[in-house]
């Protein structure tokens, strides 16, 4: 058989290549805050929402006088427009997040700059159309979601069994469980499983979750965590994750994601914004993965100081796969220097990136974003490695991209 040779990519071609197949691929958002339509109401979505994100929110209080209990004392429109008048009129939305709803407008083929306008076509939208819509101009196929059972607007969703919708990947999210538990133990118990407030009893616990696996059929379980945290530690959380949630996640074959690093309600004021960030201890990973070695952990940290250690740890544990720059990471700047480290490190066994997305056109601007940044850094690794003597074709970008965005994925949440 006669093999066709494969033509290598041209050094002074290597960035445009990389952006077309880029552009061209369709990624899967491994972390979102996004819901199906049928879970009722609880997906956010429009203008309003956009710019009522809790991180504009935030930039609101350094921009203008208004205090939180006037703010959020207000309507939701009213919100807008005193965010709307504060970030966009009378300064220039330059920060990451307002250029992001200036993006998103932009890319819907609206003014961006009369706020009506904008109102009148998310109206005008039906939900369904535009999710494909909004999908296809970020160039995702899918949204892995995070879905609590023990959020009582949530689970009476599931309970009534929403319909499948193969864009949305149902995940089990565990925070009320491993960090409130004393606040909610008592929702277990009035639906029949076994649970008190020590945490004494596990066979209530795997029990809840066996059943709520059957039910959701999530494509991993997920927890975010304080900086503090520990493990093992003896503790009702240190008990709950090694006698409950990780023999659930070896028994139904599914990753635990843990996303470490956050300082809750350093500011309560201001509510869903008052969140901080803080360096964690990382040896709690360590543990994890070398003492629950049958298990697989999707990991991203908050800190920009833990990341090199984090990248550390995915060379020593094949169970370990990093993911994501989050929350007060996800900025060009710091995005940039993460994900380099991670190619340097781990080549191309990692997740580059979610969306981490409350507000579904946020995917718009989010993910075209990461197209942006990870263009120069791809074409980069790629002209060192010509530089010293070994070319890619067009071929070997086009499965890297797929690996990064979406193989890597299927393979970790694959049975």
């Amino acid at each position: 058989m006669t093999t066709v040779p494969q033509v290598s990519v041209a050094s002074a071609d290597l960035l445009a290549a990389v952006e077309q197949e880029l552009n061209a691929a369709r990624f899967i958002d491994v972390h979102t805050h996004l819901f199906m339509p049928a879970l009722r109401n609880l997906g956010l979505w429009g203008i309003d929402q956009l710019i009522t994100y809790h991180y504009l929110e935030a930039e609101l209080f350094r921009s203008s006088r208004i205090t939180p209990r006037q703010y959020f004392a207000l309507s939701k429109r009213e919100q807008a427009d005193a965010i709307w008048n504060a970030l966009f009129v009378e300064n220039t939305p330059v920060s990451e997040a307002a250029r992001g709803v200036v993006a998103v407008l932009h890319g819907l083929g609206l003014g961006t700059s009369d706020l009506g306008e904008a109102r009148e076509f998310f109206a005008s939208q039906p939900l369904d159309r535009h999710i494909d819509r909004v999908f296809e101009l970020g160039g995702i196929s899918e949204a892995v979601m995070t879905n609590d059972p023990l959020d009582p607007e949530e689970a009476p969703a599931w309970e009534h069994g929403p319909a499948h919708d193969p864009r949305f990947h149902p995940v089990l999210r565990l925070d009320r469980i491993l960090n409130r538990w004393p606040d909610h133990w008592r929702a277990l118990e009035s639906k029949g499983y076994e649970a008190d407030e020590r945490g004494s009893s596990m066979d209530g616990v795997r029990r809840f979750l066996a059943d709520w696996v059957r039910r959701m059929k999530p494509v991993y379980m997920a927890v975010s965590l304080p900086d503090t945290f520990q493990f093992p530690e003896d503790s009702i959380r240190g008990r709950l994750l090694a006698q409950a949630i990780l023999p659930a996640c070896r028994e139904f074959h599914l990753p635990l994601s843990l996303m470490i690093g956050v300082r809750y309600q350093v500011n309560p004021a201001i509510r869903l914004a008052g969140d901080g960030a803080g360096k964690a201890d990382l040896r709690a990973v360590e543990r994890l993965c070398a003492d629950f070695g049958e298990n697989r952990y999707l990991v991203s940290v908050l800190s920009r100081e833990n990341q090199h250690e984090l990248c550390v740890y995915a060379r020593k544990f094949s169970n370990l796969m990093p993911f994501g720059c989050w929350w007060f990471l996800n900025n060009p700047s710091i995005v940039e220097e993460i994900t380099r480290e991670r190619i340097e490190m781990l080549g191309t066994s990692f997740i580059p990136q979610h969306s981490d997305a409350r507000v579904l056109e946020q995917v718009i601007y989010k993910w075209r974003n990461t197209r942006r940044t990870m263009a120069p850094i791809l074409a980069n690794a790629y002209g060192l490695l010509a530089a010293d003597g070994r070319a890619v074709t067009r071929e070997e970008i086009r499965r890297d991209i797929h690996r990064l965005f979406r193989g890597n994925f299927e393979k970790w949440i694959a049975p």
